[in-house]
């Protein structure tokens, strides 16, 4: 598979397959309270609950066993504000490999936390793209490393889709789909997957008002990229790349924003009664769900709980910001 191939169904299989004894087989909650809440049958597929908290360690696993088998490398190096980061480092330790990560400086404690203790070397940079790659391409210039993107490689985008696959089998037949959206991995290879699986689906990807390059990228035909986001979902600041921008483009029925008063309610929700913690990301898609009740009244929507990583000291301060301001 080239660098720029969507994978297909049969290659999202295959990953389901290779990683099948890595990672867990995540549970699908229900809530009676937001089905009538939000007037739809709402299954959760809790990523949150994932080996290091979040989906990325699906492609993370998937890519470095797939690489492990073409060629021989010793580290793993990639560029992460957090869960990707985190993934990989696990992921690596398990394989035998050593990992570096390239992190912005502002990246949450709780995630820089969770990278240390998988045993991987750290290197902070501006919070910036263009310094997150230049920095990972000096690391690659001086280390005998493979570089795993958090999102841009097919391998990667398969790993994501194998959450749909288990999803797909968990709940009654779906009317609707809705994952987070930030640099497309997951959204990329779950609508691969739903759309692979029924044609009927309705498959929306689900992101911050205050990040909306992806939905502006979608209703203008062309990648707009992610300038100076401002939104508690710290896990959807990236922009889309070529590849995840033509998956998304092809697969995908709408992009929907939501605002940060939403994130902050469905995150309350979410914990409060359904007794699980999710990150500010995996509550963008029940935040879409609620802000946009015509798309989902009546309908069967299976939503992709992505990650569980909070740092709940910049949480706190988030709301006491709201708080001070009356946002």
């Amino acid at each position: 598979m080239s660098q720029q191939t969507l994978p297909t169904l049969k290659g999202i299989r295959e990953a389901e397959s290779l990683i099948r004894e890595s990672v867990h087989l995540t549970p699908v909650h229900t809530s009676r309270q937001l089905d009538l809440l939000s007037g739809s049958r709402l299954f959760f597929k809790c990523e949150n609950l994932q080996r290091a908290g979040a989906f990325k360690f699906r492609g993370a696993s998937h890519a470095i066993r797939r690489l492990a088998a073409v060629r021989d490398f010793s580290m793993v190096v990639t560029h992460s504000s957090g869960n990707h980061a985190g993934a990989l480092a696990l992921a690596a330790g398990i394989a035998g490999k050593k990992c570096h990560v390239v992190m912005p400086d502002n990246s949450p404690e709780v995630k820089i936390a969770a990278v240390r203790a998988y045993g991987a070397r750290i290197t902070f940079c501006k919070p910036t793209l263009q310094a997150r790659e230049e920095t990972t391409q000096k690391i690659l210039h001086l280390e005998k490393a493979e570089f795993i993107h958090p999102y841009d490689h097919p391998y990667i985008i398969a790993g994501q889709g194998t959450a749909m696959l288990e999803l797909f089998d968990q709940m009654p037949a779906p009317d609707c789909i809705v994952a987070p959206v930030g640099g497309g991995g997951l959204l990329s290879g779950t609508a691969i997957a739903a759309k692979s699986l029924s044609g009927k689906l309705k498959v929306y990807g689900a992101e911050p008002l205050g990040a909306d390059d992806a939905y502006r990228s979608f209703h203008s035909g062309k990648i707009i990229p992610s300038l100076k986001p401002e939104t508690i979902a710290d896990g959807l600041l990236t922009s889309l790349s070529d590849l995840t921008f033509k998956a998304i483009s092809t697969y995908v029925d709408d992009i929907l924003t939501v605002s940060e008063t939403a994130i902050i309610e469905a995150m309350m929700l979410i914990w409060s009664r359904m007794k699980i913690i999710a990150e500010p990301s995996a509550c963008v898609p029940l935040a879409a769900v609620l802000e946009h009740p015509e798309l989902f009244s009546n309908r069967t929507t299976g939503l992709i709980i992505s990650g569980g990583n909070v740092d709940l000291k910049d949480f706190c301060q988030f709301l006491n910001k709201l708080q001070l301001t009356g946002k």
